[in-house]
């Protein structure tokens, strides 16, 4: 891992369930400009084990207590999606910058309240799209914006796995829980389609953002069959390229995601693994003007701790923010809910004129 800077962000992470547990502490842990400052959670046998996993230097039952402690700079919010807003509302007033988990909320008036308080708190707020700290996505966008030209057309492709947890578990640390943590007033996974969507739409969303820009309009159709579900969803972005995205939960097959994008003056294919085998994409990139392709090895592919030191970077040091701005997270709340409304209605629908959530 990085050597560790002097000069580290102390971060406070609130919520102690799976995300945290497989990513955010271990991150925080590794990044070398950031500590794991202190972790938070109602529940307190599962906050006292991860605090003697983890060893922050404090652990907090109430946000408000953790919020108010003058030497926490930042937290990630590590909750529930239906948490995501106002726990980022609430740090932002207390002065403390935020890295929030994905999706940025679950409907495009919080998302777009929650813009307005990040521009009255003068911090910096970033989306945890972490596969933004692909390496392998990060060569195709530098591609995408030096030298491809003008893009055509793009594919991309999500879809999990009836396979995947025998895989993941294997990979991932024991996931601790308790009777104690506090939940959402609704049970996230009572309508599939939207869980899904918020889960695993809002990757294939973003990335489809990183790489082609602003996504003006979705047709959607969705197919449910056999307990499986699949979105086809035909996208126009706002610099005229073509797109088609797959959004399918689970496939009977191997995890499989990624997408092939065709410009002016090359072309970009990759393939994406499962999120927690910690490897970078595969990406092939194809230069019109030599006949050639390269293919970046992409070595360090802890997208989670890139992440974070990429966010530290920002507030430290002033860096430009490479992850996911608040209108990142806008943008992909509100592709959500045009897509969910055009399934519905088997209508184009424009991303301007969405509102409510899914």
């Amino acid at each position: 891992m990085p050597k560790k800077e002097e000069r580290r962000l102390r971060i406070g992470v609130l919520g102690c369930g799976p995300i945290a547990q497989a990513a955010h502490f271990e991150s925080c842990t590794k990044a070398r400009n950031a500590d794991l400052y202190a972790i938070c959670d109602v529940a307190d046998d599962l906050r006292e084990r991860m605090a003697a996993t983890h060893a922050p230097q404090r652990q907090y039952a109430d946000y408000a207590a953790m919020l108010a402690d003058p030497e926490v700079e930042a937290v990630i919010i590590a909750t529930s999606d239906a948490f995501h807003v106002p726990a980022s509302i609430q740090a932002l007033q207390a002065g403390k910058h935020v890295l929030s988990e994905k999706p940025l909320g679950v409907t495009v008036e919080e998302v777009t309240a929650l813009q307005a308080a990040v521009a009255a708190s003068g911090r910096v707020l970033q989306v945890g799209h972490m596969k933004r700290f692909d390496a392998g996505l990060q060569a195709a966008k530098s591609f995408i914006d030096t030298e491809m030209g003008q893009l055509l057309a793009l594919k991309a492709w999500y879809c999990d796995s009836t396979h995947r947890y025998p895989m993941t578990d294997a990979v991932q640390p024991l996931m601790v829980t308790s009777a104690a943590r506090r939940k959402p007033a609704q049970d996230p996974k009572a309508d599939m389609r939207r869980y899904l969507m918020l889960a695993h739409g809002c990757h294939l969303v973003d990335t489809a953002r990183y790489l082609a820009g602003d996504i003006v309009s979705v047709q959607a159709r969705l197919s449910e069959r056999f307990g499986a579900r699949c979105w086809f969803v035909d996208t126009e972005f706002a610099n005229g390229t073509l797109g088609h995205l797959d959004l399918t939960v689970a496939v009977r097959m191997d995890w499989h995601e990624g997408f092939h994008i065709y410009g002016e003056h090359g072309s970009v294919m990759a393939k994406t693994y499962n999120p927690w085998y910690y490897k970078s994409s595969d990406v092939e990139i194809f230069h019109e003007k030599d006949a050639t392709t390269r293919r970046p090895l992409g070595a360090d592919g802890h997208f989670y701790r890139r992440q974070v030191e990429a966010f530290a970077d920002v507030i430290l040091h002033g860096a430009p923010m490479t992850g996911a701005n608040v209108h990142d997270g806008i943008e992909s709340v509100r592709a959500m809910v045009a897509i969910a409304r055009s399934a519905e209605s088997g209508q184009a629908v424009r991303l301007a004129d969405v509102e409510g959530g899914l």
